[in-house]
């Protein structure tokens, strides 16, 4: 009698419930809460703390190569170029983990 796949589980891969398995998907999880909390300690810094707290030790530098106060600067232009970098290197970085865990969604398509 040959072995059939349980309900929901596809040939050939390992079961959820498998210890091996859980073990992976926390991993998986914790490095992902990780960068995410790298990321919005970043987010948190450039916004609030270069464009409110520190404005004003900010402002007594300028913009290399302009004459914008650099507090003034984080405040309207420099967060939001921060938060689009911050995009990219989030999206690097899973699909950096997504390929390490081999749960990457473009490679069989």
């Amino acid at each position: 009698m040959s072995e059939r796949p349980h309900f929901g589980e596809a040939a050939g891969r390992p079961s959820v419930t498998d210890p091996e398995t859980v073990a992976r998907h926390e991993e998986y999880w914790r490095r992902n809460i990780r960068y995410v909390g790298i990321m919005i300690a970043i987010w948190f810094t450039v916004s609030y703390l270069c464009g409110i707290v520190f404005a004003e030790a900010l402002n007594a530098l300028t913009l290399p190569g302009t004459n914008y106060p650099l507090g003034f600067w984080f405040a309207q232009q420099g967060a939001i170029y921060v938060f689009v970098v911050l995009i990219f290197v989030y999206v690097w970085l899973m699909n950096r983990l997504d390929l390490e865990f081999q749960v990457d969604e473009g490679s069989d398509a």
